[in-house]
């Protein structure tokens, strides 16, 4: 077995692996996934004690998270077989080997540790790349291919950082890869607020402060932050099993729901202009139910 030895905010990268695992070993599960069950039973790592209780509807919750990021994936894949995936802070995620088309190429970037504890308990082939970084030092755009077209991932990653520092990631993205694409999700202002007061989640777990929360009705100021931001699109989370699965999809139309949930959100870039260059018109992102 692997010792994991993860602390802090990297430690996520193991609460969200317990919950998908669980999702992902039920006979219904809506997110098949192999590889986090085989980890979560190769990894030497108390989850219970650590991590909580695992509860159904969390670990639900968090399979269909993922499942809407590999919705993004594979719709980016369609268009760009052999293009490149680079995902931000994918800590123990498994994505690769839920989407893999043949081609893709998929360059993980994250700290040293989580990188190296992701190299050791995951198989890599020649079309994956690691680059051990800190996202926020942005020195990884310049050791990526864009010419076969790009989409960059952030799932669990934004809200840790400072309202500043994810902004500026958004636009040095959006400035690196013209033509390309990036999906991410953030928690609300209020769920933000309440991990930086200290409050336990379900399973009696203390998540890590959430610096950066973002309410549906400010995500249209995404359009200001880089002039190749050409449109602020949400992607709504599928459909699932039981009132967990029903409600997901639908959350942002609920009253009770719309004000405070998770986003998921995708930004397409548009040429940068240069200085002096009337950038292209933004397209609207899709009105907010609450609006």
């Amino acid at each position: 077995m692997t010792q994991a030895d993860l602390t802090g905010v990297p430690e996520t990268a193991l609460w969200t692996l317990h919950h998908r695992a669980a999702e992902a070993a039920r006979p219904d599960t809506v997110l098949p996934d192999p590889h986090a069950v085989q980890l979560v039973a190769e990894l030497e790592f108390p989850f219970e004690e650590r991590l909580g209780t695992v509860r159904p509807w969390v670990a639900q919750a968090i399979a269909l998270r993922a499942l809407g990021f590999d919705r993004v994936v594979r719709d980016f894949l369609a268009l760009h077989p052999d293009g490149t995936v680079i995902a931000l802070g994918e800590g123990l995620e498994t994505q690769f080997w839920r989407v893999d088309n043949g081609s893709v190429r998929w360059v993980s970037v994250d700290l040293a540790g989580p990188l190296a504890l992701r190299e050791r308990v995951l198989p890599h082939g020649p079309r994956q790349r690691l680059i051990a970084c800190d996202v926020r030092a942005t020195t990884w755009l310049a050791h990526v291919d864009a010419s076969r077209g790009v989409l960059v991932t952030a799932q669990g990653l934004l809200m840790y950082l400072q309202r500043a520092q994810a902004i500026g990631l958004l636009a040095a993205c959006a400035g690196a890869f013209p033509g390309g694409t990036m999906v991410f999700d953030t928690v609300s202002r209020r769920f933000s607020a309440r991990t930086r007061a200290g409050a336990k989640g379900p399973g009696g777990h203390r998540l890590p402060a959430m610096s950066w929360g973002m309410d549906a009705s400010e995500r249209h100021q995404l359009h200001t932050v880089h002039p190749a931001v050409t449109e602020v699109t949400d992607v709504p989370l599928p459909a699932g099993r039981g009132l967990v699965g029903y409600l997901a999809p639908r959350a942002g139309t609920l009253p009770l729901l719309r004000g405070d949930r998770p986003l998921i959100t995708r930004l397409r870039f548009g040429a940068d202009p240069r200085p002096g260059e009337t950038p292209p018109p933004a397209r609207r992102s899709a009105p907010d139910t609450h609006h």
